[in-house]
């Protein structure tokens, strides 16, 4: 019975060693989203939530790209860094779907001359977005308005180191034969700032897309932030590889004003292209005549402590487009959230 005690009593001690040994790296993490959100039509819903069905409206419980990761970084020698994360979407906190879906998961080496990294990543087109959308991973994210917001698989990313403390220059190269593709897929963008606005209070960026997501599009972003008020936009124009007729622009402006800690929020898009997610699911016809699309959100979160984020929003989308010289009103929606995240 002594041994046994004792031999528990030194189990449990190194067990915890070498939980302590591990702690820093690698790294778990995690994060719980979860809202409810009554919508009209359910068009720009989550691609995971159960049981919608696009035209009708309902109150739905939304996963909001929960998620379950590890990453960490070695030094393998002077000047020499290992980096990697494995990350996983985690669906099951609906009854519809995979329990878990691929995120960013890579493994890279980091030195003088820049940062490469190999996996799946978003690319930096992607990237070069910054902190403009405000309301990013909800159903009012703005990729229902545009294209090429893109997370790929079987590629090379490249990051220069920060020149002059302000530039960084970046690049995503997918493999060919990984990708299935007679042409080369690949991104460009140059940052300049800071996208979290605290080493600087500006950050732009300018970037190009090449066949990722049947594309070629460019973009250019811009924010600023004056004491508490955070201003961003964005401009996109974007066309189909299959058929350089369907094109078109984007345009993206939002405002964060925080007030004693609630983060007011307002955000605008107009779309001409007919890319985005909710001219395809409510029913918009690729490469129609005069398309037009608009969308407004205004919301607010706060953080009740550093692990959690309450928020809600209310946004709004309308549109319509030219078939056979003949106007075509798309439904409008209207979308009502409220939410929770939790990290840790």
């Amino acid at each position: 019975m002594k041994k046994s005690f004792i031999s528990a009593s030194v189990a449990t001690v190194l067990a915890a060693a070498s939980f302590g040994a591990l702690a820093d790296s690698p790294k778990v993490y995690g994060r719980v989203d979860l809202s409810v959100t009554n919508t009209e039509t359910g068009a720009t819903l989550q691609g995971g939530t159960n049981g919608v069905t696009v035209g009708e409206s309902g109150t739905y419980i939304e996963n909001n790209f929960s998620h379950l990761g590890v990453k960490g970084s070695e030094k393998i020698a002077d000047g020499v860094e290992m980096l990697y994360q494995m990350e996983f979407q985690v669906e099951n906190t609906s009854s519809k779907g995979d329990t878990f879906k691929a995120r960013n998961t890579y493994l890279g080496v980091k030195t003088n001359a820049g940062t490469v990294l190999v996996g799946r990543n978003d690319t930096v087109f992607k990237q070069a977005e910054g902190g403009i959308d405000a309301f990013g991973n909800t159903n009012a994210d703005m990729d229902r308005m545009l294209t090429a917001q893109t997370r790929s698989a079987d590629g090379f990313w490249y990051y220069s180191p920060k020149i002059a403390d302000m530039l960084t220059l970046n690049a995503t190269y997918l493999v060919d034969d990984n990708n299935s593709t007679d042409g080369s897929l690949y991104a460009l963008s140059a940052t300049l700032g800071d996208k979290k606005l605290k080493a600087q209070n500006y950050y732009a960026a300018v970037a190009y897309n090449k066949g990722i997501s049947g594309v070629d599009a460019y973009r250019a972003v811009a924010q600023v932030k004056m004491g508490d008020f955070k201003l961003g936009g964005l401009f996109q124009n974007a066309e189909s590889v299959a058929n350089n007729d369907v094109d078109g622009n984007t345009y993206i402006i939002s405002g964060v004003y925080n007030l004693n800690g609630v983060n007011l929020k307002a955000q605008y898009g107009y779309d001409d292209a007919g890319f985005g997610k909710y001219y395809k699911n409510i029913g918009g016809v690729a490469g129609a005549d005069d398309i037009s699309v608009t969308n407004y959100s205004v919301g607010a979160d706060y953080r009740v402590a550093k692990s959690t984020l309450v928020y809600g929003h209310y946004t709004h989308f309308e549109g319509d487009f030219k078939a056979a010289g003949a106007k075509v009103d798309l439904e409008d929606d209207n979308v009502f959230t409220v939410g929770v995240r939790y990290d840790f």
